[in-house]
């Protein structure tokens, strides 16, 4: 597969704040990549230096460009979407889709209609008479019209209820992913990402804690629901978290011996979510 993105002691700092903390990662071709941390933990720096909107040191590399130096081609072939409202207020919709055919070489008119046919938007209301979940189908479907190898969003479904994040999760996956193209996600709402990501990076005071394909967890990942009795000889397998539960605890390891485990309670593969809390729960402490 081709790396579209490739990071190498990637640092950002503010002051003697460390937002990013020398970290490497890739990110490759038909890849759904969601980088996953609580608020402040260097999400938004990292897909600043991406795009590059801000100054940075290390090694980065964006579909074979240099962010600082080269972002104005790294755009033509990239595509952005913020957890802010970017249009005017006063904006009617076909005016934005007009704006985005006159700026944007590989903006496809017909594309954006389609995806605004399956909302209740009208083409003819302005911005501010939308709702915030339909400024987010809007600020989609005008992002998801041009065709571009990559498409970073940045906490796209904040503020929105339940039925519009899967609304808007499921328009990705249906009408806007395949194999040419590239997401890389940002969020710290975990739970709503567990069946829609290719891979994983979790993101904790600037460092990454955690990088590895999605079906990489199962052989790599473990849960082990424990009965008091036998507790003390769980722990002594050294599980990196403990979790309560109703008359049982629950323990988590990382590529154990699973012979010493058989006998000591009931295994499953952690959920995303639930990794993402216990790998960042010593981290975030």
């Amino acid at each position: 597969m081709t790396v579209l993105i490739e990071a190498q002691g990637l640092t950002k700092q503010f002051g003697s704040h460390v937002a990013l903390d020398h970290i490497n990662f890739s990110v490759e071709t038909g890849r759904i990549v969601g980088l996953i941390g609580p608020n402040g933990a260097g999400k938004t720096s990292a897909m600043r230096a991406i795009l590059g909107l801000s100054s940075y040191t290390g090694h980065l590399r964006v579909l074979d460009q240099n962010p600082r130096r080269d972002r104005a081609k790294i755009m033509r072939d990239t595509c952005f979407m913020a957890d802010v409202d970017v249009l005017p207020s006063w904006l009617r919709v076909d005016q934005a889709i007009d704006f985005y055919a006159g700026v944007h070489s590989g903006f496809r008119r017909d594309r954006a209609q389609a995806f605004l046919a399956k909302s209740q938007i009208s083409t003819t209301q302005r911005v501010r008479e939308l709702s915030k979940g339909m400024k987010t189908q809007l600020h989609l479907a005008l992002t998801m019209a041009i065709d571009a190898k990559l498409l970073v969003l940045d906490e796209p479904t904040l503020g929105l209820d339940l039925l519009a994040r899967r609304s808007f999760y499921d328009a990705l996956v249906n009408d806007y992913m395949d194999e040419t193209r590239t997401i890389l996600l940002t969020t710290h709402q975990v739970e709503e990402v567990d069946n829609l990501l290719t891979d994983v990076m979790f993101i904790a005071k600037g460092k990454i804690v955690l990088n590895v394909p999605l079906e990489e967890l199962a052989t790599r990942f473990v849960a082990v629901s424990v009965t008091p009795d036998a507790l003390e000889a769980a722990r002594a397998e050294r599980p990196f978290y403990e979790q309560r539960a109703i008359g049982k605890r629950i323990l988590y390891f990382e590529q154990p011996d699973l012979s010493k485990l058989t006998l000591l309670g009931e295994f499953h593969t952690p959920s995303v979510s639930d990794l993402f809390v216990a790998k960042l729960s010593g981290t975030t402490a």
